[in-house]
């Protein structure tokens, strides 16, 4: 059995997950499983790692 890649985080991506920890007021997991994304990636738009400069979209 394979496993399933979660697709590359992009700025479009991470301008989704602001907008949703924002306006949507969701958890991360949440976020995570809504945009088939690893919960990881969530944290590091949520903390400044990754895409910084993106605005929430």
């Amino acid at each position: 059995m394979r496993r399933q890649h979660s697709p590359r985080l992009t700025a479009e991506i991470a301008a989704a997950i602001k907008r949703l920890a924002l306006k949507e007021d969701l958890l991360q997991h949440e976020i995570a499983a809504r945009l088939q994304i690893n919960q990881g990636r969530v944290s590091e738009v949520l903390t400044g790692k990754r895409f910084p400069d993106v605005l929430p979209g």
